[in-house]
């Protein structure tokens, strides 16, 4: 424990003895830290109150590994929502583990946890380089996905008789929520079973991982929605153009599209509340002053707007309202009912932005994150998720990650940044 309630304590199955037959290569120590707060201050006290500072373990090769590759089995999982770069990363685990360490039987479970369930009768599918070659030119995951949780004791048991040592998840919060489950049960059994995560959330809100694969693609990919917004907007008579991008319970892919793209003149986020008064309010006279608006919102905004059912999916997440038609409708009628005629067209990029390939930027990050996945399981590393902090990568205990959602702080310099590109009133 580095601090009171900050535990970034990694678990492993065990002692290291094993020579790592990656040649020529610069070994990270097990001593090698990246400091959770890098504010000079804030160490100062640390260290003036006689307590280290708080720390990750840095990732990357070791110079001896916890399993022997010429026995070893391994396994891939991707669940959840499809997001750019999920290909890209599966890639990378296959070709570090085969290429940098020599193992040979390496396993993809389709459809996610439903793979590891006998119930669902899907065949593992093997992988080698030669099958996962190209598969980084396209999107989606050739795995497939699934939501929703499986049994724990049932997938155990699937590991178990496979003899799988290592199992790589990737996904979002409800995945990593999984793979501890798994890492927790496979202790109990005393299986010596690794389980590494590979954050993939799109919306970039898992905590103690500064970004996530796939959301820079998003982001970019986002700007076209955008643009095009804006030229219906500037093209008509009180032009409005409305964009809907992702974003449940926190507006990253909002915030830093609307900052990469300087149309936006208003962004609607989950962490920041709205009236629908005050925003049509300032809408109208946003129209008066300049004729046209630009509106992007992310879909978890404005839900205390709408009617909730209170439905859940597969994964148990709420069911969200769709802000994007709510916004469209109650825009229309309020300027129908002033008397005052605009020209609404409404973009939903979602389903698009998701599926595309990764991006340059992004592919390259997957590889990195996919790489360092292999080490820390060769490492006997478990329980935990490869992230990146500070421009480093790290591990960091499951338990932090899920511990709570990462989202953007109202009073914080880059909501601050957003008001000051949109010129949106701070309260509306």
């Amino acid at each position: 424990m580095n601090q009171a309630g900050l535990d970034l304590s990694i678990s492993q199955l065990g002692e290291c003895r094993i020579p790592s037959p990656m040649p020529s290569m610069h070994f990270v120590d097990d001593d090698d830290h990246v400091l959770f707060d890098n504010n000079l201050q804030k160490i100062q006290e640390y260290l003036k109150a006689g307590r280290p500072p708080p720390f990750f373990e840095k990732a990357g090769p070791r110079e001896r590994i916890y399993f022997d590759p010429s026995k070893l089995k391994c396994g891939i999982v991707t669940c959840g929502g499809l997001c750019p770069g999920l290909n890209d990363v599966i890639r990378a685990i296959v070709m570090s583990l085969f290429h940098h360490y020599g193992v040979q039987s390496i396993y993809g479970f389709p459809f996610g946890y439903e793979g590891l369930n006998y119930r669902h009768k899907h065949a593992p599918i093997e992988l080698t380089p030669k099958s996962v070659a190209r598969i980084h030119e396209h999107g989606g995951t050739i795995l497939g996905s699934s939501r929703g949780p499986q049994e724990v004791s049932e997938m155990l048991d699937t590991l178990e008789r496979m003899k799988i040592g290592i199992l790589f998840t990737i996904g979002g919060d409800g995945t990593l929520r999984g793979g501890q489950a798994i890492a927790d049960e496979a202790a109990r059994r005393k299986l010596e079973i690794a389980v590494i995560g590979v954050p993939k959330t799109i919306d970039n809100d898992i905590s103690y991982v500064q970004r996530s694969f796939g959301f820079e693609t998003a982001v970019t990919e986002a700007g076209a929605a955008i643009t095009s917004a804006h030229t219906e907007a500037k093209g008509a008579r009180n032009g409005v153009g409305l964009v809907k991008l992702m974003g449940r319970e926190s507006g990253f892919i909002a915030v830093f599209a609307a900052l990469a793209y300087n149309d936006v003149n208003y962004c609607l986020i989950p962490e920041i509340p709205f009236t629908l008064e005050g925003f049509l309010k300032s809408l109208d006279e946003r129209l008066d002053q300049k004729g046209h608006a630009v509106i992007v919102v992310g879909e978890g905004a404005g839900q205390d707007l709408m009617q909730s059912t209170q439905q859940r999916d597969a994964s148990g997440n709420i069911r969200f309202g769709d802000i994007g038609n709510f916004l469209r409708d109650q825009i229309n009628r309020h300027f129908r009912d002033a008397g005052k005629e605009i020209n609404l067209k409404y973009i939903d990029p979602s389903y698009t932005i998701r599926s595309v390939p990764a991006n340059a930027h992004d592919s390259a990050f997957c590889l990195a994150l996919g790489q360092n996945a292999v080490h820390a399981g060769m490492a006997g590393r478990t329980n935990m998720v490869v992230g990146d902090w500070g421009g480093a990568f790290t591990h960091v205990p499951i338990p932090m990650a899920v511990s709570g959602r990462k989202k953007i702080d109202p009073a914080g310099w880059l909501w601050d940044t957003v008001l000051a590109s949109t010129g949106q009133p701070r309260t509306i």
